[in-house]
């Protein structure tokens, strides 16, 4: 970790001067510009009133948790064709079960349909990007084309065909996949 670095993004981040971080913190501003440029580290006692006025503690500044992944592409999926159902599953969100929904993109083959899911705690939402569905919830079944969504309570069994083929954006909270 560039102690330095970390402490002048937080004092930027906190709207103060190199001046002003040395007068709360009782120090000289000279001693704040080396402790920034690195040129001189700070003892314990100091990096912790430096902190204070910085309003963190020396926890948190020390934990650096890693940037995490907000982009994903296709290079990033992963996917498994099932031949009995005629669907491939694409995880669009890769380990997204360890998360409160999971989204998939889902390809149906004509004739094609997922499994029949039991009734579960939890919702699911979709969006039909081609072809049109047929949404089996419970008794009932709702019908869904290109540029429609549905959302449903999976508190009845479920499950998805289609006769002409579809590709589908479907998210499950919590995830079931």
């Amino acid at each position: 970790m560039n102690i330095g670095n970390r402490l002048k993004e937080l004092r930027i981040l906190k709207g103060l001067t190199q001046e002003e971080l040395a007068d709360r913190a009782e120090l000289s501003k000279g001693f704040i510009s080396q402790v920034e440029r690195n040129l001189t580290s700070p003892s314990i006692a100091t990096l912790m009133d430096i902190l204070q006025c910085l309003g963190t503690s020396i926890g948190e500044f020390f934990n650096e948790s890693p940037d995490e992944q907000i982009v994903f592409g296709r290079q990033d999926y992963f996917e498994k064709y099932d031949a009995e159902l005629k669907n491939e599953i694409k995880w669009i969100i890769p380990n997204a079960q360890k998360n409160c929904m999971e989204p998939i993109l889902l390809t149906l083959e004509a004739g094609g349909s997922t499994y029949p899911d039991t009734p579960h705690e939890g919702e699911e939402f979709g969006y039909v990007l081609q072809g049109s569905i047929s949404v089996h919830l419970g008794s009932k079944t709702y019908k869904a084309k290109k540029g429609e969504s549905f959302y449903y309570t999976a508190d009845k069994q479920h499950f998805l065909t289609t006769k002409s083929g579809a590709v589908l954006i479907w998210v499950s909270s919590p995830p079931s996949f």
